[in-house]
């Protein structure tokens, strides 16, 4: 009997302990989240943030988007707030390891249309109204359609992934771009890019300035000659009290109209790189707030 009450014994804690409650779940503040979107049908602005048609003797398409990463989010109170000194949520790690300042590639955040880039708690946030939102975009990923005349298989349409790097600097160690991958060891300026196909991968580097970035408030805010600090203005003002008890989240979306730019040689709208059709600008056209 004494053995037989002390199996039941034991029988009775292990079930007890089997019950105990598993550790709680954190508990997430409520915060504000960044995501982005990428929309063709948006206006295509140029760098001052008016409407912009492709110049004559050009051509462009509308990629899509894999990856995006950025290196700055800022919130700006007003049209007159300098660069720097709103209230800046996000700074994405830097290193000198090629010699300069520059972004560092393997630690940025990458993320793909609808995912959450960033998540910010409102006890971060200083409390105000913010009229502008400004992010400093550093690495695209996307694919684009392009025509080429091959050995053996003649003249072919074909789609390709481009790697575009349009941040002030990035120090790139080894990167992927589609099945691919380019190890580099060093930094790389504004307009640094590589396309792969299913033929062969190229890289080169764009001519400084000529990425577009679009400022609606350059005349009162300016930006620094090549950086991608993109603005927008808020429909109406963003309110932080820092009380917030729920989740807001803005959606960041980028036009994407006729982004990727070419000289086109051969005047027919179709990307021709085999024939010389050299890429001028690889910028963003946009940037519209919602939350």
């Amino acid at each position: 009997m004494k053995h037989s009450f002390l199996i039941a014994l034991m029988c009775t804690i292990i079930i007890i302990s089997s019950c105990k409650p598993d550790d709680p779940e954190p508990i997430t503040p409520p915060a504000l989240v960044f995501k982005f979107k990428f929309d063709s049908t948006q206006a295509r602005l140029n760098n001052i943030g008016l409407p912009a048609s492709i110049p004559s003797g050009h051509a462009g398409q509308s990629p899509q988007f894999n990856k995006i990463s950025a290196h700055y989010i800022e919130l700006a109170p007003t049209m007159f707030t300098a660069l720097g000194s709103g209230d800046v949520l996000y700074h994405a790690p830097e290193t000198s390891a090629g010699g300069a300042t520059a972004i560092n590639f393997d630690q940025s955040v990458k993320v793909s249309e609808g995912e959450v880039f960033l998540r910010v708690p409102y006890t971060e946030i200083s409390a105000g109204n913010y009229e502008y939102l400004r992010v400093s975009l550093s690495y695209q990923n996307y694919n684009v359609n392009f025509q080429a005349t091959v050995p053996v298989l003649g003249t072919i349409n074909a789609m390709g992934t481009v790697a575009s790097f349009i941040g002030y600097n990035t120090y790139i160690d080894c990167y992927s771009i589609g099945d691919s991958s380019l190890c580099v060891h060093d930094d790389r300026l504004q307009g640094y890019w590589a396309f792969e196909t299913e033929f062969n991968v190229s890289s080169g580097q764009a001519p400084a300035g000529a990425t577009t970035v679009p400022n609606p408030i350059s005349a009162t805010s300016p930006i620094p000659a090549g950086s991608c600090v993109v603005t927008a203005a808020f429909t109406s003002p963003l309110t932080i009290t820092g009380n917030e008890t729920t989740d807001k989240t803005i959606t960041m979306s980028l036009s994407t109209n006729k982004s990727f730019e070419w000289i086109d040689t051969i005047p027919n709208g179709i990307w021709e790189p085999l024939d010389g059709e050299s890429v001028v600008d690889m910028g963003i056209r946009g940037l519209v707030l919602t939350y």
